[in-house]
């Protein structure tokens, strides 16, 4: 069975508000993306009658959209979402919460996942939410249908993000 996530009950929720500005892209991230399809796209690999209760894929798939714009071992990831509140923001979870285990990140890549075209298929539609929504601005330009990024402009973490998806 999918597990729904649960209502946020924290004292130390206020942090969020006082620490993470207003225009920072996980918060725009929240605000704008509706991360609901995710349970919709993976309902089929969840038992309602076998196992434990599974951590919550939303927060699962963030975190794999993190190891995108940010990559880095799962056990790098996971101990960065420890410490980094705007990470704990953007997962949904209370600043004093636990996350899962780095192996949980991996299993749920290995087992969730996968249909290789699943993962892509995730961070296909999440990438053009975030265009729709005017979170992305590209700074490509279009030479014979190939996408060519100027050498003079650092990337982004969200260009970052459309380039390793893309690799995906």
């Amino acid at each position: 069975m999918l597990p729904k996530k649960q209502l946020l009950l924290s004292p130390y929720l206020q942090l969020y508000d006082i620490l993470i500005p207003k225009n920072h892209l996980f918060r725009q991230f929240n605000e704008l993306v509706d991360f609901e399809f995710v349970y919709e796209d993976l309902k089929e690999m969840y038992s309602e009658t076998m196992g434990a209760q599974a951590i919550d894929p939303i927060e699962m798939f963030k975190l794999l959209l993190l190891k995108v714009i940010y990559p880095m071992s799962d056990r790098d990831l996971v101990e960065r979402a420890t410490t980094d509140l705007a990470f704990k923001y953007f997962l949904d979870i209370a600043p004093e919460d636990e996350l899962p285990h780095f192996t949980s990140l991996t299993r749920f890549r290995k087992l969730r996942l996968k249909d290789s075209g699943l993962l892509d298929k995730l961070i296909k539609k999440t990438v053009e939410i975030a265009l729709s929504k005017g979170l992305i601005k590209t700074g490509k330009i279009i030479v014979d249908a190939t996408h060519t990024t100027s050498p003079y402009k650092s990337m982004t973490p969200v260009e970052i993000l459309q380039e390793e998806s893309k690799k995906l």
